[in-house]
C-alpha cells in the first residue's frame, strides 16, 4: 500500500465516522403532524419554526489555544483559532495556526483556512475550501476536503486532506475530549497526526507520517468565556521529515510546559 492509499483510507475513515454518526441519528420518516397539515402548510410552519428558534445567521469565534511553550529552551507562542458565521446549514469557517519563535523572533509556521460548510450527520459537518501557508516558506495554497464533529463518545474530531497548487496531496487529523472534573476545572488531551502523499523537499516533508503531536491541559473556567489553563505538549517529526530536521542541526522532538488562555464569545 503506497502514501497514497493511506491517505485515501485516512479520508474515507473520517467520512465513514460521519455516516456512523448519520445512521444512528436518522429521524424515523412522517410523523402525526403530517396527517393532520396540508403538505405545503407544514414545510412552512417548519421553516418559520427554523427562522425563529435558531435558524438565523449567528457569529462564533474561539481562540481555542492562546499559549506560551517553553520548548526546552527555545520557547514560542502559540495561538490556535476557529470561527464560523452563519446559519445551522450553511457556515463559512476560518481556522488559523501561528507560530511564533521567541527566541529567533519570527514566525515559524502560519497558516488560514477558509472554508464552507454544509451538514452531513446530526453531529458532523462537511467542509470544502482554501488554505494558505505563508509560513515556512515558501508560501502554498491548497484545496481542502474535510469532516468535523462529535464522534460518538463525545469526541470532537477533525479531519481534511489537503492537495496543493503544486499538486502535493497531505492530511491533518486532529481529536480532543473533555473530562469535567468538576464544573469549572476541565482536563483537555488532544492529538494531532499529519500526513504526506510524497516528499516535499522545499517544504522539508517527507513522505508518510509526517508529525505527530500530543497534549494535555488543565483549565479553569473562570467564566465559560474566559479560561486560563496550564499544560504540557509533545511534539514528534518522522520518518524523511526528522531526517530533513536533523539534516540542519534541530531536534526533531520536543516537550514543552504551555501555559494559555482559552477565550470564545
Amino acid at each position: 500500500m503506497n502514501r497514497t492509499h493511506y491517505l485515501a483510507a485516512f479520508l474515507v475513515l473520517s467520512l465513514g465516522m460521519a455516516g456512523y454518526a448519520k445512521a444512528q441519528d436518522a429521524p424515523i420518516p412522517g410523523s402525526q403532524a403530517e396527517a393532520y397539515w396540508d403538505k405545503d402548510a407544514f414545510k412552512a410552519s417548519q421553516d418559520a419554526l427554523k427562522e425563529e428558534h435558531g435558524g438565523g445567521s449567528t457569529l462564533f469565534l474561539l481562540a481555542d489555544r492562546f499559549e506560551y511553550q517553553t520548548n526546552e529552551g527555545l520557547p514560542a507562542l502559540f495561538l490556535g483559532g476557529q470561527g464560523w458565521w452563519g446559519t445551522d446549514e450553511n457556515r463559512l469557517w476560518i481556522k488559523s495556526e501561528i507560530d511564533y519563535d521567541l527566541d529567533a523572533g519570527r514566525f515559524e509556521d502560519a497558516e488560514i483556512q477558509t472554508l464552507w460548510s454544509r451538514p452531513i450527520a446530526r453531529y458532523f459537518d462537511v467542509q470544502a475550501g482554501l488554505r494558505h501557508d505563508f509560513k515556512p516558506g515558501p508560501s502554498r495554497t491548497y484545496a481542502v476536503l474535510g469532516v468535523q464533529g462529535l464522534a460518538p463518545y463525545w469526541f470532537e474530531v477533525d479531519g481534511a486532506v489537503f492537495l496543493s497548487e503544486k499538486g502535493d496531496l497531505s492530511g491533518r487529523l486532529e481529536a480532543e475530549y473533555e473530562f469535567r472534573l468538576t464544573q469549572r476545572l476541565i482536563l483537555q488531551p488532544r492529538a494531532e497526526l499529519n500526513l504526506a502523499a510524497q516528499d516535499v523537499p522545499e517544504l522539508e516533508t517527507g513522505a508518510g507520517i509526517s508529525t505527530a503531536e500530543a497534549g494535555l491541559r488543565l483549565r479553569y473556567e473562570i467564566d465559560r468565556q474566559f479560561a486560563p489553563y496550564v499544560g504540557v505538549n509533545w511534539k514528534t517529526s518522522a520518518g524523511e521529515t526528522a531526517d530533513y530536521i536533523r539534516a540542519r542541526g534541530d531536534d526533531t522532538e520536543s516537550l514543552s510546559f504551555v501555559t494559555g488562555i482559552r477565550l470564545w464569545f
